[in-house]
């Protein structure tokens, strides 16, 4: 008899809550079941890391702290340096020296294409190290913000500036040989120590007006005093054309480096920074970058 009656008393409440469930789904207090945390993508590249920008919370890492050769994202740190010295005039101009064009063709660099013997302001050297991803901007850069009575001292010292900072921010795992990337096996960082440089160089507005900008055209001054038109110079980070929201920053390639990029969107007003370095292919890179900050944008 008693078992009956629990029995009954057992089958009564369930029904009460399944009545109870029924009233809630139909009510106010109805609670939308949370959603599922999206996937962990699945990338090529052999490193990324993806930072909130906003408070430095890491939302991906593989292989985050893992040293490795860079490529033309080393440029990031040298426009970054550029940007921090004293007293920075942007209008100042650089007189290109044959110097710098030997370089890239020995190096068989990537080039701004400038031309001997023009006037060049340090603006657009800036624009033609970070969207042509010029090497010859970068050595003109590097001569003129190092000093020394020589031009190999000047470069010296202003790689070591590059070190610097490096050293100030905590990077443990990056070192520069060089200031656009074509190093002599030194020239390494990681995923982590990259997007915490991009995100401190885009603490200036210089920097990060420039790092969005798709293309751009420099009016130089001639050895005679007349004015040329550089050929317009395109951003080679086509994330600025492909994903809605991207601020920046730059890509790298290399024999060793394969395909890096470190970029920058913001969306809803949340901004992630983030690396994918030594990807298959200029295209993959831009597949992993993508993959990443959907990810990252569906945890902030």
């Amino acid at each position: 008899m008693n078992i009956a009656i629990q029995g009954i008393r057992f089958r009564r409440a369930a029904g009460v809550v399944v009545t109870t469930g029924a009233v809630l789904a139909s009510g106010a207090l109805y609670a939308a079941p949370a959603q599922a945390a999206a996937p962990v993508p699945s990338v090529v590249a052999k490193g990324g890391f993806v930072t909130n920008n906003a408070n430095g919370k890491t939302l991906y890492t593989k292989l985050g702290d893992t040293r490795r050769a860079t490529g033309s994202t080393t440029k990031i740190m040298t426009a970054k340096v550029v940007l921090a010295q004293k007293n920075l005039n942007l209008n100042a101009t650089v007189t290109i020296q044959k110097a710098y064009s030997d370089y890239i063709v020995s190096k068989n660099a990537s080039s701004a294409r400038l031309i001997v013997g023009d006037k060049v302001t340090v603006r657009q050297l800036l624009y033609g190290l970070m969207l042509p991803s010029g090497c010859d901007a970068a050595y003109a850069l590097a001569d003129k913000f190092g000093t020394g009575k020589t031009r190999a001292a000047r470069v010296k010292s202003f790689i070591g500036k590059m070190n610097a900072d490096a050293k100030k921010l905590g990077l443990k795992n990056t070192h520069f040989d060089s200031f656009d990337g074509i190093g002599n096996g030194k020239n390494y960082s990681t995923p982590r120590d990259l997007t915490k440089i991009a995100s401190g160089a885009m603490k200036n507005a210089t920097f990060r007006s420039i790092v969005k900008t798709k293309k751009y055209t420099a009016k130089t001054k001639t050895k005679t005093g007349g004015t040329r038109t550089m050929a317009p110079w395109v951003n080679t980070n086509t994330l600025l054309n492909s994903y809605s929201g991207t601020l920046g920053v730059k890509t790298g390639s290399g024999p060793t480096a394969k395909y890096c990029l470190v970029f920058a969107a913001t969306r809803k007003g949340k901004t992630v920074v983030g690396t994918v370095l030594a990807s298959s292919s200029a295209a993959q890179r831009e597949k992993d970058a993508k993959a990443l900050m959907n990810y990252a944008f569906s945890k902030i």
